[in-house]
């Protein structure tokens, strides 16, 4: 279960490029969640999770063998079919979402960095490091009105699970980072500086093929002449 603050940034900078209003078949900035790709959870799993007793921040529960599959299609140009998860019944749904080749894809979550496999394929990868009250009260928020969880819930999990997972598995991997952005989606100044990173790459000021991650976040790879026309239009 990623941070907020991590999907915030990601939509602050969807946001500044203007590709909010554009169809998904003419993005040219993509973003992806981590939180697509966890496992499918055995009986045994899931009905853990139903009680709040399985541990969603363990690199364990994502599926990374699927991640880098969808990564490297990515890179290639190739569109994308990804996953989507139910968090109230804790598994996955039968429909995907479909990913077109884009110039420049955002990957956010909270382990992007865990994996030095994964993690090779990002030519930039942002850390962004926010206050732990924050973390907390927009996690508690999140859960409570998105995914049908009650605060005892949500705060036993949180001291449970997800802040020792977040010191154990998550800050180390913040010395991978090229860029770190403290005070996440507050910090207007860091996103304006990515935000015109990607612009120069979407104007072709960066023609090298490149791939990214912002701490939930991957960036950019940008499209080779040859892939274009691999896109729909």
């Amino acid at each position: 279960m990623g941070y907020a603050a991590e999907s915030s940034v990601c939509g602050k900078i969807m946001e500044l490029l203007g590709q909010n209003e554009i169809d998904h078949h003419q993005r040219q900035v993509a973003i992806l969640s981590q939180d697509s790709f966890y496992r499918v959870l055995t009986a045994e799993q899931k009905a853990k999770a139903l009680k709040g007793q399985f541990n969603f921040d363990h690199p364990d529960a994502f599926d990374n063998e699927l991640i880098l599959e969808t990564l490297r299609e990515i890179v290639e140009g190739k569109t994308v079919q990804i996953p989507v998860y139910d968090f109230v019944t804790h598994s996955r749904k039968e429909e995907t979402v479909t990913v077109y080749p884009a110039d420049v894809v955002l990957f956010e979550g909270i382990l992007m960095f865990y994996s030095q496999e994964i993690r090779d394929l990002f030519q930039m990868k942002l850390f962004v490091d926010t206050d732990a009250d924050t973390r907390l009260s927009r996690r508690v928020l999140r859960d409570i009105s998105e995914r049908a969880r009650d605060l005892e819930q949500v705060l036993t999990q949180y001291i449970t699970f997800v802040k020792p997972a977040f010191e154990e598995f998550c800050l180390p991997t913040k010395k991978y980072a090229d860029v770190i952005i403290p005070r996440g989606a507050d910090n207007l100044v860091a996103i304006n500086l990515i935000v015109q990173h990607i612009q120069d790459i979407l104007n072709g000021g960066l023609t090298k093929r490149q791939n990214g991650c912002l701490n939930g976040y991957s960036t950019p790879r940008k499209r080779q002449p040859s892939e274009s026309s691999s896109r729909p239009h």
